[in-house]
């Protein structure tokens, strides 16, 4: 598989947190619930778990997300053709659709690649790419210009934490041309439906790929609907195996767990 860490244990009293305030100017009062039998749902799950797995959650437009696991950070691999994907339609409108299409949809590590050249240097394409990560509220992550691993490419290397990247998604769709790409993202090919793919029109991307030790990391983000608003959710999920499947399998049971409680969670909207 090519598509396309390290975490802090939490206590209990962390994981089995009910509800964190969020608010923005526009949406004062936002708050995301996350119901008691979520969360108790998300323990069991990792203790029963041979591996490690994180999960965030935020509503589309607040400003705190709810945390789970022990899973916290590491490469973005291809999660990070989203931004990568935004920063070269705005460069380049004329850019290949099919590019584009490739890289979200298919993953296509060729595509993206064609993205990434368009966006000049590769100094000026990691710097395009950062720029749409601050632009959605990231103010951590940096995007490198140079390949780390020679096998693999320089953005899909960039640690991107789950709480950066919720953040992200949760602003995702109020970004000024991000609307094709959101698009793409709820075109997913069916052979990468697993995890949030097994929503109904879910917007989503995933990534993985092996660590130098061969221990394959499995990520996807995305946006779900809810009755009352949208909810962004980044999760990740290493398996002590180290095999795609196995991580694979950790993120079918988060989500799994979400859509139990999907209609319970507290959605939002981008601000007028």
């Amino acid at each position: 598989m090519a598509g396309c860490g390290t975490g802090t244990d939490k206590s209990d009293e962390e994981q089995t947190s009910i509800t964190q305030a969020a608010s923005h100017a526009d949406q004062k009062g936002l708050s995301i619930t996350v119901p008691g039998t979520l969360a108790a749902s998300v323990v069991e799950l990792q203790a029963a778990a041979r591996g490690h797995f994180g999960m965030a959650i935020m509503p589309v437009g607040g400003d705190q997300a709810i945390t789970f696991g022990d899973w916290t950070t590491g490469p973005a691999w291809s999660t990070m053709k989203v931004p990568l994907t935004i920063a070269a339609l705005r460069r380049n409108p004329g850019t290949s659709t099919y590019a584009a299409q490739a890289a979200i949809t298919a993953s296509d590590n060729v595509a993206a690649d064609t993205l990434w050249q368009s966006l000049g240097s590769n100094q000026e394409a990691a710097q395009a790419v950062q720029e749409v990560l601050r632009e959605g509220g990231d103010t951590k992550t940096t995007v490198p210009a140079t390949r780390a691993r020679p096998e693999h490419s320089a953005f899909g290397q960039a640690e991107w934490s789950l709480a950066e990247q919720v953040r992200f998604a949760s602003r995702l769709p109020c970004l000024p041309q991000s609307g094709p790409v959101v698009n793409l993202m709820e075109e997913v090919q069916p052979s990468q439906r697993w995890g949030l793919g097994v929503f109904s029109g879910a917007e989503f991307k995933g990534g993985w790929g092996p660590d130098a030790s061969g221990k394959y990391l499995v990520r996807q983000f995305g946006l779900l609907s809810t009755p009352n608003g949208q909810i962004a959710v980044a999760f990740a999920a290493q398996a002590d195996s180290g095999a795609f499947s196995e991580g694979m399998t950790l993120l079918d049971k988060l989500a799994g767990a979400i859509s139990q409680h999907l209609g319970e969670l507290a959605g939002g909207k981008c601000p007028a």
